[in-house]
């Protein structure tokens, strides 16, 4: 499988009803919009994609400054705590779609921006969910990713029995983003996590990459 294995995707639909619980994860969906936002500085006309959205804690903080953002996740928990909300706060440009991009093939139409936060590291094949989210692009459109920097496999739990990349090295990530087909216009750490590993406190930092569609 190109995405989550099965015990991993059965993780996030059970930790989907609690999941913005943890203000953590608000505050970081916070950070990275601010920067998001200051960067590419959206005007009301331009339409998102949020790929690997979970319960949209990016997209919400970033749903005045674009006409439309649909949101796409493989967790089918995360999509519907996503559509209850967006029923409940009654809001009108959120479109959440349950899907995996590496395998089905919808038409979602094109996108001005495309933007995901902590997905890209549990994708075995980098280089191919690359391909796919340049083709849902318009030419000169931004791509923004937020992921963990490299780190040493300690993030995950071994019970988690993860399936991924321990993080992205800058210069190979930037790399692997030119050759299909953007230029790498930002890189910022914008964010540290802190957890409990083995009875002391580790710090796993997040990057913000920002590059163009030039191709």
């Amino acid at each position: 499988m190109n995405f989550f294995n099965l015990k991993s995707m059965e993780h996030f639909d059970e930790k989907a009803q609690n999941w913005d619980d943890d203000i953590t994860k608000v505050e970081r969906a916070k950070i990275f919009a601010k920067e998001i936002n200051n960067f590419i500085q959206p005007d009301k006309l331009m339409n998102a994609l949020e790929f690997g959205c979970g319960t949209g804690l990016l997209s919400y903080q970033l749903k005045d400054i674009f006409n439309t953002i649909t949101l796409v996740d493989i967790s089918k928990g995360m999509i519907e705590v996503l559509n209850e909300k967006i029923k409940v706060n009654n809001i009108k440009n959120l479109y959440p779609i349950h899907t995996n991009l590496l395998e089905d093939k919808i038409d979602i139409g094109d996108f001005d921006v495309i933007y995901t936060s902590m997905t890209l590291h549990h994708i075995i094949d980098t280089n191919n969910i690359l391909k796919v989210l340049h083709s849902l692009l318009k030419t000169d459109g931004y791509l923004c990713i937020a992921d963990l920097v490299k780190e040493d496999g300690s993030f995950h739990p071994l019970s988690y029995n993860f399936e991924g990349h321990y993080g992205f090295d800058k210069e190979a990530l930037s790399l692997l983003l030119i050759a299909n087909g953007f230029e790498v216009l930002y890189y910022n750490i914008s964010y540290v996590i802190k957890k409990i590993v083995d009875d002391s406190t580790k710090e796993y930092p997040l990057f913000l990459i920002i590059c163009k569609k030039i191709q």
